[in-house]
C-alpha cells in the first residue's frame, strides 16, 4: 500500500509551497487508493502555534483534501523517542557526548579559522572514562565514518552523499531530553508506516541523515522524490509579495480552491498540453516521477486565468453561496441569474466579483469626473431624459432585450448612434464607463431604480 504524509511544523502559515507538497502526496496516495497522514511535528514547544496547527487544519477542509486517520502530534510521543534512543544507546549505536557549549564553539571558530568544515569530531565516541561533572550530555549517533550514502530519488535520480564531506555524529537528543527533527522523522515516518516521502528539495540535505537512523534502526527506507522549489518571475525564492503567503489568504483575497489546487499541481507537473485539471483527473493522472527536475515559475495571472475559468463555469446557485462571505444575499435575488451572468465573465476573482455586484446594485454616490464630462456633454441630458420618459411609460419591463428595445427607440427616432445614449447612461447607472451590458444593469435594478439613476445624474449635472 502506498502511504504518503504531509508533516508541517506550526511555527507559522501555511504557505503555497507547503500546499504544494501536500498536494502531490494526497494525489499520490489517493492514486493508489493508499492512505494520506497528517503529522504536526510540534517538538519545538518554544516555536510551536497552537492557532497556526489549526489553521493548517482549517485550510485542508477548505481545498478538500481530506487525510486518513487522526493527526498525529509529535509532541505527544516523547516516550516513543525515549524508546529508539535508549535502544541505540543499549547497542552502541548512539552515545553520550559531554562537550561544554564552550567546547563546541572554540572547535567551530579553529575549524573556521582553518577554513576546514565545521563538524565535531567524535570526541566521546569511543570514551570509556569518568564523564566530566556539572554537563548533562547530549546524544549523538554513530554515523559511518567512511564511504556514501546514495539517496535513490524519484524525481532527481541517484544523489550521492560522501560520509567525509557531509557527516558527523549528529545529536538525536539535546541535552535537555528533546528529540532532534532528523531522528523524528525517520521514527514517525517508519512507524506511521509511510512509504513515499515527497518533499520539498530543500530537505535533501537531511536525508544522508534519516538514512542513518533508518539503517542503525533496521528500518526500511522510504522511497523519496525531493521537488524543486517555487521561485518567481526573476528565478529568485517566493517572497509574500510574490504569493507565498498564507493559504487561507488566497480564500480572502477570493481564490476557488478548485482554482488553487489546478494551479499548484502544474507548477513542475504536467500532462501534454492540458491546463484545466478536476481533482478527479488529477488523481487520476498524477506521477511524481513526471515533476520537473528545475524550479517552477509563479505566475499570477495564470492563477487569476484559472480561477475566472472556475468562476465562469460555477452554478448561479453555488456562486451565490460563495458571494455570501463578502456580505451579498443572491440567493433569493430575483434576477440573479442575469446578475451573475452578466458578471461572472469579467470577474478573476469571486473578491473582484463581489466588487462589481455593489457597483450594479448600489446607486451611484459618485460619478467619474472626467468620464461624466466627456458623456454628458451636448444634447445628453435631453437624449437621457427622452429615454426616462421611455421608462415610465412602458407597460413591461423585465427582461434585458426590454430595455434594449427602448434604447434602441431612442436612437431610432433621434437618429443618433448608439454611443449617444450609451454613453450618458452608463454615467447614470454606474457612475462610471466601464461595467456590464447596459441592458442587463436595467433588468437587474428594475424600473424605478433606473428611472432614479437617471434622475440623480441629470440633477447633477444640469
Amino acid at each position: 500500500m502506498v502511504v504518503t504524509r504531509f508533516a508541517p511544523s506550526p511555527t507559522g502559515y501555511l504557505h503555497i509551497g507547503g500546499l504544494r507538497t501536500a498536494l502531490f502526496s494526497y494525489l499520490w496516495a489517493r492514486k493508489h487508493n493508499g492512505k494520506f497522514l497528517l503529522r504536526i511535528e510540534d517538538t519545538d514547544k518554544a516555536r510551536n502555534s497552537k492557532q497556526a496547527a489549526e489553521a493548517i487544519v482549517n485550510a485542508f477542509h477548505w481545498l478538500g483534501l481530506e487525510h486518513d486517520g487522526e493527526i498525529t502530534y509529535q509532541s505527544k510521543r516523547d516516550e516513543i523517542y525515549a524508546k529508539y534512543i535508549k535502544q541505540l544507546l543499549d547497542e552502541g549505536k548512539a552515545y553520550r557526548c559531554y562537550m561544554s557549549k564552550e567546547e563546541l564553539s572554540e572547535l567551530r571558530e579553529t575549524q573556521m579559522a582553518n577554513k576546514q568544515r565545521t563538524k565535531y569530531e567524535g570526541k566521546y565516541r569511543d570514551f570509556t572514562g569518568t564523564p566530566p561533572e556539572g554537563i548533562e550530555p547530549a546524544i549523538r549517533i554513530k554515523a559511518p565514518l567512511n564511504g556514501e550514502i546514495i539517496v535513490r530519488d524519484g524525481i532527481k535520480g541517484n544523489v550521492v552523499f560522501k560520509h567525509e564531506d557531509i557527516l558527523d555524529d549528529f545529536i538525536i537528543a539535546r541535552a535537555d531530553g528533546s528529540p532532534t527533527y532528523n531522528f523524528v522523522v525517520a521514527i514517525d515516518d517508519h512507524l506511521m508506516g509511510v512509504t513515499e516521502v515527497i518533499r520539498g528539495d530543500d530537505h535533501l540535505s537531511n536525508t544522508p541523515k534519516q538514512i542513518v537512523i533508518y539503517e542503525a534502526l533496521g528500518f526500511d527506507i522510504p522511497n523519496f522524490y525531493h521537488v524543486p522549489m517555487i521561485h518567481n518571475a526573476e528565478g529568485k525564492k517566493l517572497s509574500k509579495r510574490d504569493g507565498a503567503t498564507d493559504v487561507m489568504a488566497y480564500k480572502e483575497m477570493g481564490y476557488m480552491p478548485e482554482a488553487l489546487l489546478n494551479f499548484l499541481v502544474r507548477l513542475g507537473w504536467s500532462h501534454g498540453d492540458q491546463e484545466i485539471f478536476s481533482l478527479d483527473e488529477m488523481r487520476e493522472l498524477f506521477d511524481p516521477k513526471n515533476i520537473n527536475k528545475s524550479a517552477s515559475i509563479y505566475n499570477t495571472e495564470k492563477l487569476d486565468w484559472l480561477n475566472s475559468h472556475y468562476i465562469k463555469n460555477t452554478p448561479n446557485n453555488e456562486l451565490a453561496k460563495l458571494l455570501e462571505q463578502y456580505g451579498l444575499l443572491l440567493t433569493s435575488h430575483d434576477k440573479k441569474e442575469i446578475l451573475l451572468d452578466a458578471l461572472k465573465e469579467r470577474a478573476k476573482t469571486l473578491k473582484e466579483m463581489a466588487s462589481l455586484v455593489y457597483e450594479v446594485i448600489s446607486t451611484p454616490t459618485y460619478y467619474d469626473q472626467a468620464a461624466a464630462e466627456k458623456a454628458l456633454k451636448g444634447d445628453a441630458l435631453e437624449i437621457l431624459n427622452i429615454f426616462k420618459a421611455k421608462v415610465s411609460a412602458a407597460s413591461e419591463l423585465h427582461l434585458p432585450s426590454d430595455y434594449h428595445h427602448l434604447m434602441q427607440e431612442v436612437v431610432d427616432e433621434m437618429k443618433i448612434g448608439f454611443g449617444k445614449i450609451g454613453q450618458p447612461l452608463r454615467i447614470a447607472l454606474l457612475g462610471k464607463m466601464s461595467g456590464p451590458g447596459l441592458d442587463n444593469v436595467m433588468a437587474i435594478i428594475g424600473r424605478d431604480e433606473t428611472i432614479l439613476r437617471i434622475e440623480n445624474v441629470i440633477l447633477k449635472h444640469s
